[in-house]
């Protein structure tokens, strides 16, 4: 995706930028290209972004550490504030309320960048394959005989010696 220069998008038509979105990002390992659209309309003093988008990426399951496909989607949209041009006055006080984002009016909106962040934040905390997911089998991970997961074999090991030096 091009970036979007930001006098140039004050000059557009309706100052709004409107694309469709069907590339892979760089930073995200996912299975298909991420798919979409995504808005940008310039007001005044700040960019008003919005997106929805959607990919599939590859997880791994916190409790069975089986890897599963999700779906990985966002629809969202931000106010980017100009940076002042003023001189900052150390003494203000910034809340919670106020902007968070800030963007040069003379610079570039990098869509690509912007997109990757939303969708980064919209990644699970918890990464459960399936509502039922039991986790780990104890049998396998405990018995060292065909079929053991190999991935528990040093413990396992560690454990039978402990039990042989006492």
């Amino acid at each position: 995706m091009d970036a979007i220069h930001i006098p140039q998008l004050e000059k557009a038509r309706q100052q709004t930028e409107s694309i469709q979105i069907n590339e892979c990002l760089n930073d995200l390992e996912s299975l298909m290209p991420v798919k979409g659209q995504l808005k940008v309309v310039h007001q005044g003093t700040y960019l008003q972004v919005s997106a929805q988008v959607e990919t599939i990426v590859t997880l791994t399951c916190d409790r069975c550490l089986q890897q599963y496909n999700y779906r990985l989607a966002a629809d969202v949209s931000e106010m980017l504030w100009f940076e002042a041009t003023d001189a900052v006055d150390l003494e203000t006080e910034v809340t919670l309320d106020g902007p968070v984002e800030t963007i040069s009016p003379q610079g570039y909106f990098e869509p690509d960048d912007w997109i990757y962040q939303q969708l980064c934040l919209q990644w699970p905390q918890c990464q459960i394959c399936r509502q039922d997911c039991q986790g780990m089998d104890q049998e396998l991970m405990t018995t060292g005989g065909q079929g053991s997961d190999q991935r528990w074999a040093a413990l396992a090991a560690l454990k039978e010696s402990l039990a042989d030096s006492q």
